[in-house]
């Protein structure tokens, strides 16, 4: 991977954080909990709650991404970094574009999600 690549990656890194961070925000002030003393309907309050889990899900999935993100960050810099942990081979760049998270290359990936 070149030296352009990996700073191109690291700008995409950096914009996702940002965006999850924000995210994450959001999904935190979703999340709260429903207060029973709000005047709403059965149905209304069903729905709220069943909301809430919703953003609770999407608020950790957010911080995993997050967390995530900020491991490769640092490790960008690595000779490693770009290469799949299973089978050792390179990453291909656009898919570090699209999940600059990603540790397995397309191939591993799948057969390890097959089980």
């Amino acid at each position: 991977m070149t030296p352009a690549q990996k700073e191109e990656i690291r700008q995409a890194i950096i914009e996702k954080i940002k965006g999850l961070q924000k995210n994450i925000e959001a999904f935190g002030d979703l999340s709260k909990p429903v207060a029973p003393d709000n005047a709403i309907g059965r149905l209304t309050r069903m729905e709220a709650i069943n909301s809430r889990s919703i953003n609770e899900a999407s608020l950790a999935k957010s911080k995993q991404t997050l967390s995530a993100l900020n491991k490769a960050l640092d490790a960008i810099d690595t000779e490693d970094f770009g290469h799949c942990l299973h089978c050792e081979e390179p990453i291909p760049h656009k898919r570090l574009m699209i999940m600059p998270e990603a540790s397995l290359c397309v191939g591993c990936a799948e057969k390890i999600s097959r089980g």
